[in-house]
């Protein structure tokens, strides 16, 4: 793919990207997509061949970013592990805030949204997800490793918070209210510090 194709690739996801976190994927048109991204029909067919395609394709775009940002906190952030783990969780409390306004909001809007309607984005959801518990789970590791952490098994950590966090932001987007968030903050210091 070359720079300019790439470039218009780009933009129609990141354009899809806002349209599909204010909407939700159903709730958008590929005319509007096009009309929002200013690119013909036909473009759009040649980077993806179905809407659905275009949707397996956000989703693995997204991750492939938000995977990075994890990275930046988890793998290379400051403090010792247990610190880097509270940062990344009081940054995803802050971000979301009962507004559902980015990040973390595209998993929540779209895995109730699309998963019994399409695999191919099911499975790219899964896939993405299984990429952040991963990320977290080696943080945990470190942090038993290096005793700032005190929890036994931290592949069952990991899955267990980031089920929690996914079910605290979307209790969040329902009450419009940041508590339920508030409290997965207050019980992820508990379960890391084996105060659970």
């Amino acid at each position: 793919m070359n720079e300019k194709t790439n470039d218009t690739r780009l933009h129609v996801l990141d354009v899809g990207y806002q349209l599909i976190v204010n909407n939700g994927f159903n709730g958008v048109g590929l005319s509007q997509l096009l009309k929002e991204a200013d690119v013909p029909k036909g473009s759009f067919y040649h980077y993806f061949k179905s809407k659905e395609q275009f949707g397996e394709a956000l989703i693995q775009h997204y991750f492939e970013t938000y995977i990075s940002r994890v990275e930046t906190i988890l793998v290379h952030g400051e403090g010792n592990h247990y610190q880097r783990i509270i940062s990344y969780f009081t940054r995803w409390s802050q971000i979301e805030n009962g507004t559902c306004n980015a990040h973390k909001c595209l998993v929540v809007k779209l895995s109730a949204e699309v998963s019994d309607l399409s695999d191919p984005m099911r499975q790219a959801l899964l896939k993405g997800a299984e990429k952040v518990t991963s990320t977290i789970q080696h943080c945990v590791a470190g942090g038993i490793e290096d005793g700032s952490i005190k929890v036994e098994d931290s592949q069952e950590t990991a899955q267990n918070l980031y089920s929690m966090w996914l079910g605290a932001s979307l209790l969040s987007k329902l009450s419009q209210s940041s508590s339920s968030l508030e409290s997965a903050l207050n019980l992820t210091q508990q379960i890391l510090k084996g105060k659970n």
